[in-house]
């Protein structure tokens, strides 16, 4: 039986349309990202699921139970906001027990429950403090104790390390993917962070338009994006895309650049809908700077990132390319550099933004 199974959610806030025929599948225990950028529609939609929006059409199923008609306490569901929402006058003890003592769970339960996520959490040492003693991250913390002790069979998390900073960011990230291990529930996170979906996700659900866009694992939306908007919202820098025309002959598809030069892919010619409007997609790993170059680029920026180095540049006809060097690269702006593009890895976009791949032929 499936863990959440969403049906058809439309929502509209006045006459401003923000979800489109929204469905979804969640397995048990499965950790889901809703990545996309702002507006896309993935907030508001943990929000319906969560009971604090109302969809104006669809329904949401739980574990085999209908729950979109029922209050948000009473749909197994555990919210944990951006903003974390403690009781500043509530010790840490006090803010994980509030919930359930409105629910009228015993003492020795709420006692049992939070002894068990302060040690999860680690955070056993803070139970007495109040949230002004405490540093971002432990704050963040106990706004999942919290949840954690509803023993919900969904976990929701609105931007959970949006405010923190980039090294707290990164360890509670570490916590997070530690957390999911141990938790016997279902969870879905709202993110405009690629890193944060590529590093937690079993599934990233890609959001765009009021629409999902693709879903699938971290590596296949890296590496086979559905359309040109995962082409270039899922990896950084983006995926470079350069208008093309098809060339006759072969089994696999050769295209011709502005610039003139050939891209000859290992996508099949007849897996293609259209020959008109192409584009070719590559990323900065498949386009390398000499060797048997495909084509030549002036500099326009070197970013230098240690182990490797990433080279901006633009081609003969005005179009913008984005190479990878080794790094200890001497490229520097203004040169003008050989480009070896690897066909080979090269992705196919049709004029409607439709994706193929290597796998597709």
């Amino acid at each position: 039986m499936p863990s959440l199974d969403l049906r058809g959610i439309q929502k509209s806030f006045s006459s401003t349309p923000v979800l489109d025929d929204v469905s979804l599948t969640l397995e048990a225990r499965e950790f889901i990202a809703f990545l996309g950028p702002s507006g896309s529609g993935k907030s508001t939609l943990l929000r319906i699921i969560a009971g604090l929006e109302t969809a104006d059409k669809g329904e949401v199923w739980l574990e085999g139970r209908r729950i979109d008609q029922l209050p948000p306490g009473e749909r197994g569901v555990a919210m944990v906001f951006q903003h974390y929402a403690l009781y500043p006058h509530m010790s840490v003890r006090e803010n994980m027990a509030f919930g359930l003592r409105n629910a009228r769970v015993a003492k020795g339960e709420i006692e049992r429950r939070i002894a068990e996520a302060a040690k999860v959490l680690e955070i056993e040492p803070l139970l007495d403090r109040k949230p002004a003693e405490m540093s971002g991250g432990q704050r963040q913390r106990v706004a999942i104790g919290r949840a954690l002790v509803k023993e919900p069979k969904l976990f929701l998390l609105d931007e959970p390390l949006s405010n923190l900073d980039a090294a707290l960011r990164l360890r509670t990230r570490v916590e997070l993917a530690q957390l999911k291990r141990r938790v016997d529930a279902a969870v879905i996170m709202v993110t405009h962070d690629q890193a944060e979906a590529m590093t937690l996700a079993d599934r990233i659900v890609v959001m765009n338009d009021r629409r999902i866009q693709q879903v699938g694992r971290p590596m296949e939306i890296y590496s086979r994006p559905a359309n040109t908007f995962v082409a270039q919202f899922v990896g950084s820098p983006a995926m470079t895309l350069l208008p093309a025309e098809m060339v006759d002959g072969g089994d696999h598809a050769t295209l011709r650049l502005g610039d003139g030069s050939l891209v000859e892919t290992r996508i099949g010619r007849d897996a293609l809908q259209q020959s008109n409007g192409l584009r070719v997609g590559v990323r900065p790993e498949a386009v390398r700077v000499g060797g048997k170059a495909t084509t030549k680029g002036k500099v326009e920026l070197v970013e230098r990132l240690g182990e490797r180095t990433l080279i901006y540049a633009r081609l003969s006809d005005g179009r913008p390319i984005t190479a990878e060097d080794e790094g200890t690269s001497a490229v520097k702006i203004g040169d003008d550099v050989p480009l070896k593009i690897d066909g080979t890895a090269a992705h196919i976009f049709d004029a409607d933004g439709t994706g193929y791949h290597q796998a597709d032929a």
